[in-house]
C-alpha cells in the first residue's frame, strides 16, 4: 500500500495562515482503526465558518482595515503630528477619532464574527452515536474521526460523509433527503452493499474491519468512486452507497455508517466556499479619491513650501532680528520643507477621520431601518428581516444581476391538485348563480368530504361538481381516480389511529394521490404483489402485474394490474404529447376537448398529465409477459429491450382525462421578479433541479413565455457539443438582430436612448443550459461565449448545478461585467454562490438555516428582495452618495482657507482658526445635520420608489458618486473657500468699526470666516435635504446655538481665568459679533456662496429634469392623497402544456417496488402528504413589455372592474 500524499488535519485550525501540504491522491480508510487512520491526519468533523479567533482577530483585523487608503494615511498624519519642528495641531486631534473609527469597525467586525462562531459551535456540539470499545456512545460531532462507525436514526442530520453499512430496512435500504445539497425535497434511496447489509448487531458491527480506499476529498456531489476490501474480497462502491453530510435520514428507523470524510473534507463544506471580505465599490472609489486627494494634497503643500523658500530668501531674512530661525532652519530651502509638512498637516481635514466614524454610523442605522421594517417581517414563521452586516448597505442600490435558487426561494416546494378534465369535462373552477366564474379565495367554501371518513383534512377543493359525479358513481369519474389510486410509487404508513401518511417520491405524485384518496378512492397499502385500496369504503385489492417504470425518454408510466373481477388493465399517466401518440382512433375526439383543456390549464401556469387506461387480453398479456421476463434478465442492452415492449403493450389506450397541479410559488413572486425587471435587474435562476422542474418554474413565472422568440437549450455532453450550441445560439441571435434593425429602424430608435444593445428588448430570448453542458462552458476557452450569450437573452436558468458551479457562474459575471451581483438563496447548497456574491441573502426556508446564518441579508419570503433593493437598497446609496458629496464639499470649504491665508502670512503654516474650531468642526458643529440627512433623507417616499422601478437604475449607473460628481463637489468646496476667505479679507481692508477704528486683528478675522463657514453649510445642508423631519430641524439649528454658545464661552473671561494657556482669547466673539458690519459681512459671504449653487439646481430642475425630478413633483402634487389601490385585470397567459409527473419523477422506482426490497414485514413507508396553501397571484404578462420610464403601475391607466380582477395593493 502507497500512499503518494494526504493533506493534514491542521487545515481547518488554521485561519490567519496555512501550511503547505501535500496533494492527497487517494484516501485508505480503515474501520474502527483510529491508531491506522491518525497516521495521514485527516480533518477531524470540526468545522469553521468563521474568520476570527482571539490570536488572529486584532492582526487580521487591523489589516484588512488597513485596506483602506484612508486609514493608512491618517497613520501617516499622526506620525508627523509627534514631530514638535513640524507640526502646528497636536496629536489628539488625529489619533482620537482614529483609534474611535478603528474601534467601531473592530467591534462590529467580532459581532459579525461571534455569531458565525455560535453557529460552528451548534452545529460541532450536535450528539452522534459513535462504536467505541463494543458500545455505542455519545460524542459531539467535533470528536467523530474518519474510519469511526456511527448510528443514525430516523429524522437525525448525517454528521459526515458515510459509507452506509447496514440499516433497519430490508436490504440495507434507506431513504434520504437532500434539500440541504442540491434543494429537493423528494426522497432518494440508498442501499448498502449485501454483504454489509446484515451487520446490524453490535457484535458484528465491531468485528467489521474492511478498508475503503477511494477518491480524495471534492465538491463533486453526484459523483464517488472506491472500493472496499474485506475478507479477502473487493467490492466497488459509487455514489448510491454514501450518505453526505446534510442529508436528513427519512422514513428510515436507523442505520450505520463508516466515515470518510470529515468535517472541511465532506462534499458539503468542501462546497461552501470560503468567507470573504467583502468591500462595497463606493469602498473602492473612496480608496482611489483619498488617493487623489493625497495627490492634491501635496501638491498644495509643494506649493505653499515652494511660496515660503521663496518668501524667506527675499522677505523673511530681513526680519530675523525679531523672527530668528530656529536651528535647524539652515537655510530658506530647508525652511519649504519643514513648511511642506507643516501644511500636509494644516490641510489633511480635507479627508477627515470623522467621515470613516460618520460612514460607519450612516450604515448602522440603514441597518437597523432594515431590521426594524415591519413590512418585511413575516408573521407566519415570526421571522423579521435582519441585516447581518453594516458594511453593504449601498451596494443594495447598485445591484444588476440577481442569482436566485429555485426550490424554496421562488416556490413553496408544495404541489396542489387544482383541476381536471375527465371525459371531456373540467372541474375545479367555481361559478356563481348566473353561470359566470368566480375567482377562487380564502372565503371561498370549500367541497365537504365528510362523506369519506379516511379524507385528508388539509386538502382543499372548491367544485362540488366533482363530488356529485363521484357520489353518483359516474363510471369514467371513478375509474379517473382509480387510475391515480394505482399508477404511482408512492409508499403508505398508518400511523396512530387511522392516520395515513404518504411517502411520495416526488411531490407531484403525492398530490396526486392525495387528490384520489379525499375523492373516495384511498391508496392503503401495497405489498411487491398487490395494492389495496379502499374505494368508496369498500377495501378492493388489486394485483399488481408489472410496473412499467419511468424514465425522461418515455415520460410516462404505467402499472399493469388485475382487478377483482379478474380483469386486467393497463394504467398510465405522463406527458400529454406521449399519451395523446398512444391513443386508440375512437379517443380522437375526446383528445381534441382535452388538448384545450390543456391549454387552459397552462395558461393558467398548472402541470399537466394526461391519463389513459387499456383493457388487456389474458392471452396476450401472457404472451407479452414472457417477453418481458426474458428481456429483464439479459445483460446486453436490457433498457433498450425493455423499452420495445413497454411501447408495444402501451397502444391503443383510451384517454380518462388530464389533470393540472399547481407548483405553489410563494406569494409574490411573479409580481417581484417584473418589477426587479423593470428596474434593469437582471435575474438568473440556478437550481439543482431538473432542467424539466426548472422551466416549468420559469414558466410560471413568466421569466419563460411562448411568445418569446427561441428558448436555446444547451443540453451538450461534451465541449465540442457545447461549444457549438452556444456559438450557434449566439450567432442566431446576432443574425436576426441585425436582420430585424435593418427593416425595422424606427423600432430600434425607440430603444436607443441609454442602451448599446437592445436584443433582448426588440427580440427577447432564453437560455437555460444543465449541469453538464454548463462545466463544460465554464472553461476557459467557452466562458466568454458564454457570458455573451447569457447576457443577450432575457432570462437564464441554469440546472442541476453543483454548489461550487453556482458560485462559478457568479465569479465569472463579477469577474467580466464589473457588475454588482446579488445570490439569493434558502438551503446549504445556496451557500457558496451567497459567499461569493458582492450581497448575499438567505431565506429562512424549510431547508435549514445554513443559508440564513452564511449570508449579508436574511428574511422569510423572496417578495421581500423587492423592497429591500428598490426601498432600502435605493435609499442606502442615495444617502450614502449625498453625504459623501455635502462631507467633501464641506470639507474643501473648511480646509483650503488655508491655502488661501498661506499667501498672506509668508507661508508660514499659521492656521486661520483657532485650534478648538478646527478640532470641533468636524466633531460638533457640523457633524449631526449631515447624519440626519444620512440617515433620514429621501428623495421620493418608499410607496413610489416600488411604484417607479426606473428610480433605481442611476445606482446601477453608478450616477450619484463617481469621479465627475466628486470633482463637481470639491469644485463647489473650493470655490465656497476662496469666496470665504477673500469677501471678509477685502470687506476688513475697507470697513471700520462703529467707533471709527480698524478690524486689525487676526482672530477677529478667525471669527468671522468661522462663522460664516458654519452658517454656509448649514444653509448648504437645508437646500440639499430632500426629507425634513424633526431631527434634522433639531440637528441643523441645535449645531448653530452649539457653535456660538462654544464660541463664547471659550473666548470667555472665566475660560480665560481657568486655563489662560488654552484660551487666550478673551473677548474676541463678544467685541467682533456685536459689529453690524461683520454681520453683513457674514450675510453677503452667504448669499454669494450659496446662491449660485441655488440658481444652478432651479436652472437643471426646470431645463431637464430627471425622472426624481418629476416623480418628486408629483409626490408633492399628490402628498395629501394615501396610496391607491391598482385594479390589474389578470391576463391569461397563453403557454404550452408541460408535465408535471415527468418532471419531477425518477427513473428506478418500479423496479424497487416490485422487486420488494423496500417493504418491511409489519408495516409500510411513511410518506407525508402535501399541504394545501393559499393561491399564489398570477404575474400580468405584458408587465414586462411595458418599459416605460416612469412607471409600473400607471396611474394614469385604469382598468375596467371585472369580477375576475384580482386587486395589486402597492406598498
Amino acid at each position: 500500500m502507497v500512499i503518494v500524499s494526504f493533506r493534514g488535519r491542521s487545515q481547518e485550525k488554521m485561519a490567519f495562515w496555512r501550511r503547505n501540504t501535500l496533494v492527497e491522491r487517494e484516501r485508505h480508510v480503515k474501520a474502527n482503526a483510529r491508531d491506522y487512520n491518525d497516521k495521514f491526519s485527516y480533518a477531524d468533523n470540526h468545522i469553521k465558518t468563521s474568520k476570527y479567533n482571539i490570536v488572529t482577530f486584532l492582526p487580521l483585523n487591523l489589516f484588512e482595515q488597513l485596506q483602506r487608503v484612508a486609514n493608512a494615511y491618517f497613520i501617516v498624519l499622526l506620525i508627523l503630528q509627534l514631530i514638535p519642528t513640524i507640526s502646528s495641531l497636536s496629536w489628539f486631534t488625529t489619533i482620537v477619532p482614529l483609534v474611535l473609527v478603528l474601534l467601531i469597525t473592530a467591534v462590529k467586525d467580532a459581532t459579525d464574527d461571534y455569531f458565525r462562531h455560535k453557529s460552528d459551535q451548534q452545529v460541532n456540539n450536535r450528539q452522534s452515536q459513535v462504536l467505541i470499545r463494543g458500545s455505542l456512545q455519545n460524542k459531539k460531532w467535533m470528536n467523530v474521526l474518519v474510519g469511526d462507525i456511527i448510528k443514525l436514526e430516523n429524522n437525525q442530520f448525517v454528521a459526515a460523509d458515510i459509507l452506509l453499512l447496514c440499516s433497519s430496512e430490508p436490504n440495507g435500504l434507506c431513504y434520504i433527503e437532500t434539500a440541504e445539497l442540491d434543494g429537493e425535497t423528494n426522497l432518494k434511496v440508498r442501499q448498502a452493499l449485501t454483504v454489509t447489509s446484515d451487520l446490524g448487531d453490535i457484535s458484528k458491527l465491531m468485528e467489521f474491519d474492511g478498508e475503503v480506499i477511494c477518491e480524495p476529498p471534492n465538491n463533486k456531489l453526484d459523483k464517488f468512486t472506491g472500493t472496499l476490501f474485506w475478507r479477502d474480497s473487493k467490492y466497488p462502491l459509487d455514489n448510491d452507497r454514501m450518505l453526505l453530510r446534510g442529508c436528513v435520514l427519512r422514513n428510515t428507523e436507523c442505520c450505520f455508517g463508516m466515515v470518510i470524510f470529515a468535517g472541511l473534507q465532506t462534499k458539503l463544506m468542501q462546497n461552501c466556499g470560503r468567507t470573504k471580505f467583502k468591500r462595497t465599490s463606493i469602498d473602492k472609489l473612496m480608496n482611489t479619491l483619498v488617493l487623489w486627494i493625497f495627490a492634491f494634497l501635496i501638491c498644495m503643500g509643494v506649493i505653499l513650501a515652494i511660496g515660503n523658500t521663496i518668501w524667506e530668501s527675499r522677505i523673511g531674512r530681513s526680519f530675523q532680528v525679531f523672527l530668528p530661525w530656529t536651528e535647524f532652519q539652515s537655510s530658506a530651502v530647508f525652511s519649504g520643507f519643514l513648511t511642506f509638512w507643516s501644511y500636509i498637516i494644516n490641510l489633511n481635514t480635507v479627508v477627515p477621520i470623522s467621515l470613516y466614524v460618520s460612514v460607519e454610523v450612516l450604515r448602522l442605522g440603514h441597518s437597523f431601518f432594515i431590521n426594524w421594517d415591519h413590512r418585511m417581517y413575516h408573521g407566519q414563521t415570526n421571522t423579521a428581516a435582519e441585516a447581518r452586516t453594516t458594511t453593504l448597505n449601498e451596494e443594495l442600490g447598485q445591484v444588476e444581476f440577481i442569482f436566485s435558487d429555485k426550490t424554496g426561494t421562488l416556490t413553496q416546494n408544495i404541489m396542489v391538485f387544482g383541476k381536471c378534465s375527465i371525459n371531456g369535462q373540467t372541474y375545479g373552477d367555481v361559478y356563481d348563480e348566473f353561470d359566470q366564474k368566480v375567482e377562487i379565495t380564502e372565503k371561498t367554501a370549500c367541497v365537504d368530504f365528510s362523506f369519506n371518513p379516511l379524507f385528508d383534512r388539509r386538502f382543499k377543493f372548491y367544485d362540488s361538481r366533482l363530488v356529485e359525479a363521484i357520489k353518483v358513481e359516474d363510471p369514467a369519474v371513478h375509474e379517473f381516480f382509480r387510475l391515480l389510486a394505482l399508477c404511482h410509487t408512492v409508499m403508505p404508513e398508518e400511523k396512530n389511529e387511522g392516520l395515513l401518511v404518504y411517502q411520495a417520491q416526488s411531490p407531484d405524485e403525492g398530490a396526486l394521490v392525495t387528490a384520489a384518496r379525499n375523492f373516495g378512492f384511498v391508496f392503503q397499502t401495497r405489498t411487491p404483489e398487490t395494492i389495496t385500496l379502499c374505494e368508496m369504503g369498500r377495501a378492493v385489492t388489486y394485483q399488481l402485474l408489472a410496473i412499467l417504470d419511468f424514465n425522461n425518454v418515455r415520460k410516462r408510466m404505467s402499472v399493469i394490474v388485475r382487478n377483482p373481477q379478474g380483469q386486467i388493465k393497463l394504467y398510465s399517466k405522463g406527458a400529454d404529447t406521449v399519451i395523446f401518440e398512444r391513443l386508440d382512433p375512437p379517443s380522437e375526439d375526446l383528445m381534441h376537448t382535452t388538448s384545450e383543456h390543456l391549454n387552459e390549464f397552462a395558461g393558467e401556469g398548472l402541470r399537466t398529465l394526461a391519463l389513459a387506461c387499456k383493457d388487456l387480453d389474458e392471452n396476450d398479456f401472457e404472451v407479452w409477459m414472457k417477453k418481458l421476463r426474458f428481456a429483464s434478465t439479459v445483460i446486453d442492452n436490457r433498457e433498450a429491450q425493455l423499452a420495445v415492449l413497454y411501447e408495444e403493450i402501451e397502444q391503443g389506450l383510451k384517454l380518462l382525462g388530464a389533470t393540472a397541479i399547481e407548483d405553489k410559488l410563494q406569494e409574490g413572486v411573479p409580481e417581484t421578479i417584473a418589477c426587479l425587471s423593470l428596474a434593469d435587474i437582471k435575474i438568473w435562476v440556478l437550481t439543482g433541479d431538473k432542467l424539466e422542474t426548472a422551466m416549468n418554474i420559469g414558466y410560471s413565472c413568466n421569466m419563460l413565455r411562448d411568445d418569446m422568440n427561441e428558448v436555446f437549450v444547451m443540453s451538450g455532453h461534451t465541449l465540442l457539443e457545447v461549444q457549438q450550441q452556444l456559438r450557434s445560439a449566439k450567432e442566431h441571435i446576432l443574425g436576426l438582430t441585425r436582420v430585424g434593425s435593418a427593416g425595422d429602424v424606427k423600432k430600434s430608435d425607440m430603444f436607443a436612448d441609454g442602451s448599446v444593445f437592445e436584443e433582448t428588448i426588440i427580440a427577447e430570448y432564453a437560455l437555460v443550459i444543465n449541469g453538464h453542458s454548463l462545466a463544460h462552458a465554464l472553461e476557459p476557452q467557452l466562458e466568454h461565449v458564454l457570458l455573451d450569450l447569457a447576457c443577450l437573452c432575457k432570462t437564464v436558468i441554469c440546472c442541476r448545478v453543483t454548489p461550487m458551479q453556482k458560485a462559478q457562474v457568479v465569479e465569472l459575471v463579477k469577474r467580466h461585467k464589473r457588475a454588482v451581483t446579488l445570490a439569493i438563496g434558502d438551503g446549504a447548497n445556496d451557500v457558496s454562490m451567497i459567499k461569493t456574491a458582492h450581497i448575499g441573502v438567505g431565506i429562512s426556508g424549510q431547508e435549514g438555516m445554513q443559508a440564513a446564518l452564511a449570508s449579508d441579508y436574511s428574511f422569510a419570503q423572496f417578495r421581500y428582495l423587492q423592497r429591500l433593493l428598490l426601498v432600502h437598497g435605493r435609499w442606502s446609496y442615495f444617502r450614502m452618495c449625498h453625504f459623501l458629496r455635502y462631507f467633501f464639499y464641506k470639507n474643501f470649504a473648511f480646509t483650503l482657507v488655508h491655502f488661501w491665508y498661506g499667501f498672506f502670512c509668508g507661508f508660514s503654516a499659521q492656521i486661520v482658526y483657532d485650534q478648538w474650531f478646527i478640532t470641533l468642526f468636524n466633531i460638533v458643529y457640523t457633524s449631526l445635520p449631515v447624519l440626519a440627512m444620512g440617515l433620514f433623507d429621501q428623495d421620493v417616499n418608499d410607496h413610489n420608489s416600488l411604484r417607479y422601478p426606473s428610480l433605481y437604475r442611476p445606482g446601477q449607473q453608478n450616477l450619484l458618486f463617481n469621479k465627475r460628481q466628486f470633482f463637481l463637489c470639491t469644485l463647489q468646496g473650493i470655490c465656497t473657500s476662496f469666496l470665504l476667505f477673500f469677501i471678509p479679507y477685502g470687506a476688513f481692508s475697507v470697513m471700520v468699526k462703529e467707533d471709527g477704528s480698524h478690524f486689525s486683528d487676526q482672530q477677529t478675522f478667525a471669527v468671522t470666516i468661522a462663522t460664516s463657514l458654519v452658517i454656509v453649510v448649514s444653509v448648504q445642508i437645508g437646500l440639499d435635504t430632500h426629507y425634513w423631519t424633526a431631527v434634522n430641524h433639531l440637528f441643523i439649528w441645535g449645531s448653530l446655538t452649539v457653535y456660538f454658545v462654544i464660541l463664547f464661552a471659550m473666548q470667555s473671561n472665566g475660560m480665560f481665568g481657568i486655563f489662560p494657556s488654552n484660551f487666550p482669547f478673551v473677548g474676541t466673539a463678544r467685541n467682533c459679533l456685536s459689529e453690524k458690519s461683520v454681520w453683513l459681512v457674514i450675510l453677503l459671504t452667504t448669499v454669494v456662496c450659496v446662491v449660485p449653487g441655488l440658481v444652478i439646481i432651479f436652472l437643471r430642475i426646470d431645463l431637464s429634469p430627471t425622472l426624481t425630478d418629476k416623480v418628486r413633483h408629483l409626490q408633492q402634487s399628490r402628498k395629501r392623497q394615501g396610496p391607491q389601490e391598482q385594479n390589474l385585470r389578470q391576463v391569461r397567459r397563453t403557454s404550452s402544456r408541460r408535465s408535471a409527473y415527468a418532471f419531477s419523477h425518477q427513473q428506478g422506482y418500479g423496479e424497487l417496488i416490485t422487486s420488494g426490497k423496500n417493504m418491511r414485514t409489519h408495516t409500510a413507508s411513511t410518506a407525508r402528504s402535501p399541504e394545501r396553501t393559499q393561491h399564489s397571484s398570477n404575474w400580468i404578462e405584458n408587465m414586462l413589455k411595458r418599459k416605460n420610464e416612469v412607471s409600473c403601475i400607471s396611474d394614469e391607466s385604469t382598468v375596467a372592474p371585472e369580477k375576475s380582477n384580482r386587486t395589486l395593493q402597492t406598498p
